[in-house]
């Protein structure tokens, strides 16, 4: 199965900016008819709206908060391609941390958020004769990366959750595609050095996942050599990481 994108009405999910921001404006570019720009203040959207023409719409929609789901499904009855790109990231240690307060927020965002995303708008999709559903994740789903606290677990959640989802949508004709993400250059990955991806490029990817129907596949160089050497020696690779939690500068290595 596959969605084409051309003539597709589309939501980002913290499509402001970062990813989400390369997502809306490469569907448009690619023919979209519409990209609903979700953002917890749409005013941080306004830009994207006006210079699409109003072909982007946004929306006020904050992924934690089931009701702004809610209403958001309420509005946006005419999408056809749904990109879960919201995310949070807080910093902190799992046992480092003084509370758990931060993973509890990053597992809200990147899983509850995400599955509460797909259960709403899975009858839309259902009615406009299947669509799409993008899940932007991480490479931090593949692998745990200690440093990352809970945001690592979230992903790994995250993950299992787009198995589960894609095998429970696939009779609707929905499809749903797991991006699994390196380092790229947004506001999350700002205290990380070295060489990051674009987020148009990563964008790229997502919509060749939507036109192929691609389950899995990873949108960089980093993404594939973390799957590649977690095949090649998986205990190397946990010590290595494991050691990032010494350091004082977080870098890609290139």
């Amino acid at each position: 199965m596959a969605t084409a994108i051309e003539g597709s009405v589309a939501l980002v999910t913290g499509g402001n900016r970062g990813i989400g921001e390369g997502f809306v404006r490469t569907l448009l570019a690619a023919g979209a008819a519409k990209v609903y720009v979700g953002s917890r203040d749409p005013a941080a959207a306004q830009h994207l709206v006006d210079e699409s023409g109003g072909k982007a719409v946004a929306l006020r929609l904050d992924v934690a908060d089931p009701a702004q789901i809610a209403e958001a499904a309420r509005i946006a009855t005419d999408v056809t391609i749904l990109v879960n790109n919201a995310g949070a990231f807080l910093n902190q240690r799992l046992i480092g941390a003084e509370t758990m307060d931060a993973a509890r927020q990053e597992m809200e965002v990147n899983y509850f958020g995400l599955l509460g995303m797909c259960r709403a708008f899975a009858p839309a999709l259902k009615a406009n004769g299947g669509g799409a559903i993008v899940n932007v994740l991480s490479s931090g789903g593949l692998v745990a990366v200690p440093v990352m606290g809970g945001y690592s677990p979230s992903k790994f959640a995250a993950r299992a959750a787009t198995t589960s989802i894609r095998a429970e949508l696939a009779k609707q004709g929905t499809t749903v595609s797991a991006l699994i993400v390196g380092s790229v250059d947004t506001r999350m990955a700002a205290h990380v050095a070295g060489a990051k991806e674009r987020p148009e490029d990563i964008a790229r990817v997502g919509l060749s996942a939507i036109k192929r129907g691609t389950t899995e596949v990873d949108t960089d160089r980093m993404a594939v050599e973390v799957r590649a050497q977690k095949a090649l020696d998986p205990k190397a690779q946990e010590r290595a990481l494991a050691r990032m939690l010494d350091v004082e500068t977080i870098s890609t290595g290139r």
